[in-house]
């Protein structure tokens, strides 16, 4: 029998066999009184779920190297604005200077990666055409476009003071001048939605490893985000300047390595594993390792420049491993049928063992 191009993804079938009147007595007696009373008794062993064709149950979104980079600069660009603003009012001009410029060039380079992602300019533009506060998405652009511009009003005060305000600025000058405190207020109030929105973003999806991970992905990326910026800090100012650097990079690793682990513990082992084996588990034991021996370093080697950037160093590599690591266990996720429904038959089975029957999601029976 011949078959169309629909049926090119079947796979092969043996030809049925004759019933014989036997066969289907044998059945019908088999299932008319069960051993235990019952009317009905199974006919078939309890099946392991595959699926359809053995495609994938969850299409993996099209996101690879440069959301993972953008990702990354985003953590960065929010902590360095923290930096920056904290640096200003305890009088820190190297630190501060050095995390508005961070700030700028991070964000600046990280929305070409996001635009080269989405293939075409244009793409990022029709994202900001509504505000939908409910989407991490819609919110999350929004807030990119609002700091890149605050950024570069700072960033441009700073070249301008760099350089001994020789730039031929004219009357922008003062302007420049006048909004440089609202303008660093505001950055430094952007920063944290910046750096972990991207968290939420990715908890908001299907994937298995990412939505079982939405309670905590945000408090790992901003986690993260703190390695990032403490570390790049800890690298481009001295260390007379960068104590608040090293505290917020210590405090990021407490809360990377916690809150990773907080995040395993709280899915099913299915929904975990990518995070735990193959080539994202090897980047992000990797990464801890390196947030582990960076925030020791930046808690004893305050007084040493080369061991503060030698620190500094281990923590910006940290962050984009945990990056490069979460955006690739998520993708690996989506390739096993067994980590989309397994874990729903287990929550489902526990809401019944709970009671729980009258909802959208859970009946009785």
């Amino acid at each position: 029998m011949s078959i169309s191009d629909l049926d090119s993804d079947r796979p092969p079938q043996e030809p049925r066999k004759g019933r014989s009147g036997t066969g289907r007595r044998r059945r019908r007696r088999a299932g008319q009184v069960g051993a235990d009373g019952s009317r009905e008794m199974a006919l078939v062993d309890d099946v392991q779920f595959d699926s359809y064709y053995g495609r994938q149950v969850v299409k993996a979104p099209p996101w690879r190297g440069p959301i993972a980079v953008y990702l990354f600069l985003g953590g960065l660009a929010g902590g360095s604005s923290l930096l920056s603003y904290g640096a200003q009012l305890t009088d820190r001009p190297a630190l501060r200077r050095n995390g508005r410029l961070l700030a700028l060039g991070a964000v600046g380079v990280g929305t070409l990666a996001l635009i080269e992602d989405l293939g075409r300019p244009e793409r990022f533009l029709n994202m900001m055409r509504t505000v939908k506060i409910s989407s991490p998405m819609s919110l999350g652009t929004w807030i990119l476009a609002s700091f890149g511009t605050i950024s570069g009003v700072l960033g441009a005060v700073e070249v301008d003071r760099m350089l001994g305000e020789k730039v031929p600025l004219g009357a922008l000058r003062p302007l420049l001048k006048a909004a440089e405190g609202p303008a660093a207020l505001g950055q430094a109030a952007l920063g944290p939605g910046l750096a972990s929105y991207t968290g939420a973003l990715l908890g908001d999806t299907a994937v298995p490893t990412w939505s079982a991970g939405r309670n905590h992905m945000s408090y790992l990326f901003t986690s993260s985000a703190s390695l990032a910026s403490g570390g790049a800090a800890m690298i481009t100012t001295p260390v007379d300047q960068a104590r608040p650097a090293r505290v917020l990079a210590a405090a990021g690793v407490v809360g990377d390595v916690l809150a990773s682990r907080a995040m395993k513990q709280s899915m099913h082992p299915l929904e975990a594993e990518p995070l735990e084996t193959g080539r994202p588990g090897q980047m992000l034991e990797w990464a801890e390792r390196l947030a582990i021996g960076g925030g020791v370093l930046a808690v004893l080697g305050g007084r040493s420049r080369a061991l503060s950037m030698a620190g500094g160093a281990a923590l910006v590599a940290a962050s984009v491993l945990t990056r490069f690591g979460v955006l690739e266990a998520g993708l690996e996720s989506t390739k096993d049928p067994r980590r989309v429904i397994e874990p729903q038959k287990a929550r489902l089975a526990a809401r019944r063992a709970a009671g729980i029957t009258d909802d959208s999601i859970t009946t009785s029976g």
